[in-house]
């Protein structure tokens, strides 16, 4: 049968599409210039693709990926898209506060299990334990849910309530529990403790809304127990709020002296940043212990205070992530968080790494005891400064120790050990876990300080190997310190908190031992230096007059 419809249909297609493509040609001179032009450009494509392209294709799906390949076309990490929750989840790392039942949590076997109840929470204040696991969440079953999923359920409105059922180890039927959410605080000192008589010990975990007030309340508190020499340990703190990053320093400088100093493409994105208030804690020797995932925040604290010879750096070369981010509010709630500047020190070093050096350690990684890999970079070749007092330092992005002191480190027989373990995917953290929950959760009569007998590293392995993963007595043997390591870790985690796991492994941190030993032998922050190995160089006598 003959169509009725006209021959002149795609002839008509094709002469469009000819015309068209002449007129593009005879306007690409002006393309890059003529916004209008591009905006529109764009849109023809989107639309020909939604309506056109063989399979369905959601609209909105078009337009987030088309954000996504325009901002990873940048190279940077640090820029992205932040849709509503992403925004929300940033919010709270950096304000510190939101609507829940303080339990954190992760993915565990199927099950979401929580791995720390916050003291003074819902969660904890309603009896729920480590090891406890999701069975229901308001009556819906939480088997094979991620931990997002969890979360979506179990944070909301303060003052509202959320049903669970939690499984616990050597309970037969799930747990039911009422909880009323509350505002919860995230900490960024999560504790702080005496070492010695006279050293005090701050661990800043995060630089939030309410850093700089959390740090100057535990150092006081220190102070008060007898405190007269201190360790900020920055290790593993990945940075937050640039303001509070300033006024920690702030704490240690002398007013007036500059902190950071922001560089960008715009007049607005440059400036000085100084100490705003007379410096609090005059005369207080301070070690800060760095390590590779000291990022941001927690970097301009430790080049401000370095440059200015007010504390010891010590540990290893920062991340060295030495870039601004400004966030820009949008349209349905979603932010853009943009690089626009970066940060020098206030001798003129660059914190920002190169992006391919970041996380790069080359052939000089070798794992740590914790199961972190560690190295020593190569330092040859790199720029120097000088600090206020005259000492030389080093650039080239992160901040170079003062003193570089290695973690416990593990040789080549007992790192091919632990990786034997780490070859059972995660089995070995998993099973960890869940013994020791169990174990803490029993008749456990451990004290601060305990030692592993024996008879609790068999059990444990006698657990792996019902859990499937049968490990060479050979492996075992060589790995035998990083497992008794775990488990005295986890056990203290577990039973005490943070505090309790940081006394207990404190025998095993050469930084942190180091710093103690600086610490007891310097009575200021001269002295301080000296011991380091870097002391200020002495005045020049004058030069004599006629």
């Amino acid at each position: 049968m003959r169509s009725n419809r006209p021959f002149i249909a795609p002839l008509a297609v094709v002469a469009v599409a000819l015309f068209s493509g002449g007129w593009f040609l005879q306007q690409g001179v002006g393309q890059e210039q003529n916004l209008y032009f591009q905006v529109r450009l764009f849109e023809e494509v989107m639309t020909y693709v939604s309506e056109r392209y063989v399979e369905p294709v959601d609209r909105e799906d078009l337009y987030g990926s088309a954000i996504d390949g325009v901002l990873e076309s940048l190279g940077d990490p640090n820029t992205s898209f932040l849709d509503v929750s992403d925004w929300e989840n940033l919010r709270i790392r950096t304000e510190g506060e939101y609507g829940g039942v303080g339990l954190e949590i992760v993915g565990r076997d199927g099950w979401v299990t929580v791995v720390n109840p916050l003291p003074g929470t819902p969660g904890t204040r309603a009896g729920i334990r480590t090891g406890d696991a999701f069975y229901e969440i308001d009556g819906e079953l939480a088997e094979g849910w991620s931990s997002d999923d969890a979360v979506d359920r179990l944070r909301g409105t303060p003052g509202t309530t959320v049903s669970v059922r939690m499984l616990r180890p050597g309970v037969e039927e799930p747990i039911p529990f009422e909880l009323t959410r509350a505002v919860i605080t995230v900490r960024s000192v999560p504790f702080a403790s005496m070492v010695s008589e006279t050293v005090g010990y701050v661990p800043l975990q995060m630089v939030s809304e309410t850093s700089t007030l959390e740090v100057r309340n535990a150092i006081d508190s220190l102070r008060a127990e007898g405190a007269e020499g201190l360790i900020v340990d920055l290790r593993g703190n990945p940075g937050g709020l640039l303001d509070q990053g300033i006024a920690i320093s702030d704490l240690f400088l002398e007013q007036g002296r500059p902190v950071v100093e922001t560089r960008g493409r715009t007049s607005d994105q440059n400036a000085i940043y100084r100490a705003g208030s007379s410096e609090r804690y005059t005369d207080l020797p301070v070690v800060v212990l760095l390590d590779e995932r000291s990022a941001s925040a927690s970097e301009i604290i430790a080049g401000s205070l370095q440059d200015h010879d007010r504390a010891v750096v010590l540990g290893a070369i920062s991340f060295g992530k030495g870039s601004v981010q400004t966030l820009f509010r949008l349209s349905g709630g979603n932010v853009l968080k943009l690089t626009t500047a970066k940060w020098y020190t206030p001798s003129g070093r660059s914190i920002q790494k190169p992006l391919d050096e970041q996380f790069s350690f080359g052939d000089q990684g070798v794992l740590a005891l914790s199961g972190q890999l560690v190295s020593r970079p190569d330092l040859e070749d790199r720029p120097t400064y000088t600090s206020t007092g005259g000492r030389e330092l080093l650039g080239g992005g992160g901040i170079t120790p003062d003193l570089w002191v290695m973690q416990d480190t593990m040789g080549t027989v007992e790192a091919e050990a632990v990786r034997e373990l780490y070859a059972g995917g995660g089995a070995f953290n998993t099973t960890l876990f869940n013994w020791v929950a169990e174990y803490s959760n029993g008749s456990s009569t451990l004290e601060p300080g305990f030692r592993l007998t024996d008879s609790m590293v068999r059990a444990f392995v006698d657990e792996l190997a019902e859990q499937g993963l049968e490990v060479d007595p050979e492996v075992l043997s060589g790995a035998d310190r990083y497992v008794r390591y775990h488990l005295e870790r986890e056990l203290a985690l577990q039973k005490w908190g943070e505090a309790g796991e940081f006394r207990q492994t404190m025998r095993y941190d050469p930084q942190l031992l180091r710093a103690m030993e600086l610490l007891q032998s310097s009575s200021s922050p001269s002295a301080l230096l000296a011991a380091a190995g870097n002391p200020l160089p002495a005045p020049s006598d004058p030069e004599p007059e006629g």
